[in-house]
């Protein structure tokens, strides 16, 4: 049975701003730092196989300060980058709502029927994050395995394992920088330990 711990990624200055990073990138905070180093202090004692992370630059950040100074290999997979935003990415949340009115809306109070302009669907991310998971059972078959990702991503995780539809994704909980969720994954069952607890952060 593998152990999954799922981390989303340490604040970043975008999120500050409200600003739509998706596929783009920007730096950590000094929170953001800080609260990854202390989600590795939390978790020390812990030994895992491997890290996985988001190719993402503030993902790759936050999983090396989590890791710190173990020996721990380090892992990408562009399956658990975050959801591609198209023509939003890079844009602050008022200036999409002005924009993609319908579309703003749809993402947050329609789902399921939420269309990009340019990008992905929640389903795609969803897809991607399954295949995944069916991957790593094949590879890693025991054991405890830290992934490091994004918001989106997370919360389609969390409608795999309470059998869900994309009509509830944004049900809490709200996933915060550095949040840890723990699930058991065993053939394909997934089951829900700790819930986005961020008991950790400053």
């Amino acid at each position: 049975m593998l152990n999954l711990y799922v981390i989303r990624h340490g604040e970043t200055e975008w999120n500050k701003e409200k600003r739509s990073q998706g596929r783009l990138d920007s730096s950590l905070t000094d929170k953001g730092k800080e609260d990854a180093r202390l989600l590795g202090a939390r978790l020390h004692d812990t030994e895992f196989k491997q890290i996985i992370s988001s190719p993402s630059g503030r993902t790759l950040e936050t999983a090396k300060l989590i890791r710190g100074e173990r020996e721990i290999p380090l892992l990408t997979d562009e399956r658990l980058m975050e959801i591609d935003l198209g023509e939003w990415q890079g844009k602050t949340e008022d200036e999409i709502k002005t924009i993609y009115p319908d579309e703003f809306h749809t993402y947050w109070n329609e789902p399921d029927i939420y269309t990009s302009i340019g990008g992905e669907t929640f389903l795609q991310v969803q897809q991607r994050l399954v295949d995944f998971l069916e991957d790593l059972e094949k590879t890693v078959t025991n054991g405890n395995v830290l992934i490091v990702t994004h918001g989106v991503v997370i919360k389609t995780l969390y409608l795999l394992c309470h059998n869900s539809t994309l009509k509830h994704l944004w049900d809490p909980p709200f996933i915060h920088g550095t949040s840890l969720t723990i699930l058991t994954l065993d053939a394909g069952r997934k089951e829900l330990l700790l819930e986005a607890c961020v008991s950790h952060c400053s």
